[in-house]
């Protein structure tokens, strides 16, 4: 493939704050819009991430001004409302790449993606994700795993308690599993962590940096979630030597195996069960935990990660250039 001389020059909105200081370790630029409203898309860097120099804030009015190299959107806000506010006609033509985040939400098998565009590359983030939509007209569907660096936190598990990771779990309900962690949390010691947990007795919002030292200290990691996207949560657990307890669904499957990194299934008692076990025998859960971060680091290698992306601005780049050169009006 053709390598682009100057680092690649992607712009897209910061909608997912982890998957985004993930995917700026790669060798491009990242060009984010901010407004003075903070609205949806347009924070900026904000404060919880340390993003490097090639993560650059652009003021929203200024965006139109600007020359980019593709568009990535990663919402159905991006597609339908923010690049026509925002872009000019020009920067709406350029390569442009779709992320999806996340599963179908309406219907698990009869969801139409949104888009619809031969043109533009769907990217989903786990190949349960690509299963399940129904990606109509795409010519282009790729799958690119998460990628997670190593933390400098190791497992420590010396704390006779499970940890649970999720925003706003309350509120979100069911699809979070906001009814399994109350049941489980009646028979194990569980604490909560995320934003929205402090008023239910969580430990409430803890700072992105510091988490993967806070959770090292418990037994281990359990996921409730019944119905969404590869947890970057989970993976950042597995990557600190974590056994990590999940609900046997959606990408989870391939990648949890029971009584080798962690255990899986959907049957609650038996989860339960297993979370007994882990509390039971501290040195037998460092070694599910070994395991998990051994497969954390082959499966979800952040050098593979940002290397794929690389691969798939660069190649989207080229074809588009390929394509105006054969068909232009000067040959």
């Amino acid at each position: 493939m053709k390598t682009l001389k100057n680092p690649v020059r992607v712009f897209t909105w910061h909608v997912h704050g982890s998957y985004l200081y993930y995917l700026s370790k790669g060798n491009y630029e990242i060009y984010i819009p901010v407004s003075k409203e903070k609205q949806e898309g347009y924070y900026g860097k904000g404060k919880t991430f340390p993003f490097g120099d090639n993560v650059k804030e652009i003021a929203a009015e200024e965006v139109k001004n600007l020359d980019f190299d593709c568009i990535l959107f990663q919402s159905n806000k991006n597609w339908l409302v923010d690049q026509h506010e925002i872009l000019n006609e020009r920067q709406r033509k350029l390569p442009r790449i779709y992320l999806e985040h996340d599963p179908p939400r309406h219907s698990p098998t009869e969801t139409k993606h949104i888009l619809n565009d031969p043109d533009v590359v769907i990217v989903h983030v786990s190949n349960f994700n690509k299963l399940m939509w129904n990606n109509q007209t795409s010519k282009v569907v790729k799958v690119i795993e998460h990628g997670v660096p190593l933390p400098e936190a190791e497992y420590k598990g010396e704390l006779n308690k499970g940890i649970v990771v999720v925003n706003n779990l309350f509120q979100r309900g069911r699809r979070l599993g906001a009814d399994i962690f109350t049941e489980v949390s009646k028979r194990i010691p569980l604490d909560l962590v995320g934003m929205g947990t402090k008023e239910y007795g969580g430990i409430g919002e803890v700072l992105h940096a510091d988490l993967p030292e806070l959770i090292s200290h418990y037994r281990f990691f359990f996921n409730p979630i019944r119905y969404t996207s590869m947890g970057l949560s989970v993976i950042e657990a597995m990557m600190t030597g974590m056994p990590v307890v999940a609900l046997a669904t959606t990408e989870y499957v391939t990648v949890i195996k029971n009584h080798q990194n962690g255990f899986i299934n959907t049957d609650i008692d038996y989860l339960i069960h297993k979370m007994e076990l882990l509390l039971s025998n501290r040195s037998w859960a460092a070694n599910i935990g070994a395991n998990a971060k051994q497969y954390a680091e082959e499966r979800f290698n952040i050098y593979r990660f940002t290397e794929e992306w690389q691969n798939l601005f660069e190649a989207a780049i080229f074809k588009k250039e390929t394509y105006e050169k054969e068909h232009s009006i000067y040959q």
